[in-house]
Protein backbone atom coordinates (compact mmCIF):
# COMPACT_ATOMS: atom_id res chain seq x y z
CA UNK A 1 0.00 0.00 0.00
CA UNK A 2 1.25 3.33 -0.86
CA UNK A 3 1.28 6.86 1.14
CA UNK A 4 -1.03 8.49 -0.76
CA UNK A 5 -3.34 5.41 0.20
CA UNK A 6 -2.88 5.06 3.94
CA UNK A 7 -3.37 8.72 3.65
CA UNK A 8 -7.05 8.11 1.90
CA UNK A 9 -8.08 5.21 4.26
CA UNK A 10 -7.03 7.99 7.32
CA UNK A 11 -8.66 10.74 6.02
CA UNK A 12 -11.29 9.41 4.26
CA UNK A 13 -10.33 11.80 1.64
CA UNK A 14 -10.52 10.59 -2.40
CA UNK A 15 -8.71 13.49 -4.04
CA UNK A 16 -5.37 11.84 -4.63
CA UNK A 17 -3.95 14.89 -6.55
CA UNK A 18 -4.59 17.12 -3.06
CA UNK A 19 -3.28 14.41 -1.00
CA UNK A 20 0.06 14.10 -2.99
CA UNK A 21 0.27 17.66 -3.12
CA UNK A 22 0.20 17.67 0.32
CA UNK A 23 2.68 14.54 1.01
CA UNK A 24 4.92 15.97 -1.11
CA UNK A 25 4.95 19.34 1.20
CA UNK A 26 5.46 17.52 4.01
CA UNK A 27 8.21 15.25 3.18
CA UNK A 28 10.15 18.79 1.91
CA UNK A 29 9.94 19.78 5.09
CA UNK A 30 10.89 15.96 6.90
CA UNK A 31 13.40 16.26 4.68
CA UNK A 32 14.79 20.16 5.06
CA UNK A 33 14.64 19.34 9.04
CA UNK A 34 16.38 16.74 9.44
CA UNK A 35 19.12 17.68 6.89
CA UNK A 36 18.69 14.66 4.58
CA UNK A 37 18.19 14.02 1.17
CA UNK A 38 16.13 10.77 1.24
CA UNK A 39 13.16 9.58 3.07
CA UNK A 40 14.52 6.82 5.49
CA UNK A 41 11.58 4.15 6.09
CA UNK A 42 11.48 5.61 10.08
CA UNK A 43 10.42 8.90 8.90
CA UNK A 44 7.56 7.91 6.75
CA UNK A 45 5.10 7.83 9.75
CA UNK A 46 5.47 11.38 10.82
CA UNK A 47 5.79 12.45 7.53
CA UNK A 48 2.13 11.09 7.07
CA UNK A 49 0.97 12.40 10.05
CA UNK A 50 2.56 15.90 9.19
CA UNK A 51 0.19 15.19 5.76
CA UNK A 52 -2.63 14.34 7.72
CA UNK A 53 -2.11 17.23 10.23
CA UNK A 54 -1.77 19.24 7.72
CA UNK A 55 -5.13 18.17 5.30
CA UNK A 56 -6.96 18.42 8.71
CA UNK A 57 -6.08 22.62 9.51
CA UNK A 58 -6.71 23.33 5.34
CA UNK A 59 -9.01 26.50 5.53
CA UNK A 60 -7.20 27.76 9.23
CA UNK A 61 -4.00 28.28 8.25
CA UNK A 62 -2.03 31.32 9.60
CA UNK A 63 -4.45 31.46 12.75
CA UNK A 64 -2.99 30.67 16.28
CA UNK A 65 -6.54 29.78 17.59
CA UNK A 66 -10.17 30.30 17.29
CA UNK A 67 -12.96 30.76 18.99
CA UNK A 68 -16.41 29.89 18.09
CA UNK A 69 -20.17 29.24 19.62
CA UNK A 70 -18.31 28.98 23.39
CA UNK A 71 -15.56 26.63 22.31
CA UNK A 72 -12.17 27.42 22.12
CA UNK A 73 -9.70 25.71 19.63
CA UNK A 74 -5.41 26.63 19.66
CA UNK A 75 -3.19 25.17 16.77
CA UNK A 76 0.06 23.68 16.75
CA UNK A 77 2.58 23.56 14.46
CA UNK A 78 2.31 19.60 15.00
CA UNK A 79 2.27 17.62 17.74
CA UNK A 80 5.08 16.89 19.69
CA UNK A 81 5.73 13.28 19.26
CA UNK A 82 6.27 14.07 15.71
CA UNK A 83 8.95 16.30 16.57
CA UNK A 84 10.27 14.23 18.66
CA UNK A 85 10.85 11.01 15.85
CA UNK A 86 12.27 13.66 13.95
CA UNK A 87 14.80 14.86 16.53
CA UNK A 88 15.85 11.36 16.75
CA UNK A 89 16.88 11.19 13.01
CA UNK A 90 17.81 14.88 12.18
CA UNK A 91 21.48 14.93 10.59
CA UNK A 92 24.13 17.05 12.76
CA UNK A 93 25.71 19.96 10.01
CA UNK A 94 29.84 20.11 10.61
CA UNK A 95 31.60 22.58 9.10
CA UNK A 96 28.63 23.62 6.91
CA UNK A 97 28.09 20.18 5.56
CA UNK A 98 25.65 17.24 6.21
CA UNK A 99 27.06 13.76 6.25
CA UNK A 100 24.16 11.61 5.42
CA UNK A 101 25.65 7.09 5.23
CA UNK A 102 25.44 5.83 1.52
CA UNK A 103 23.28 2.84 0.97
CA UNK A 104 23.85 -0.23 -1.34
CA UNK A 105 20.80 1.35 -3.27
CA UNK A 106 22.64 4.70 -4.11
Amino acid sequence: MTEIEKIKKLTGESNEELLSLLYDDAKEFVLSYTNRTKLIPPLEKPTRDITIVAYNRRGTEGEAGRSEGGESYSFDNAPKQIYDILHRYRLARVGGKTYEAKTKQD
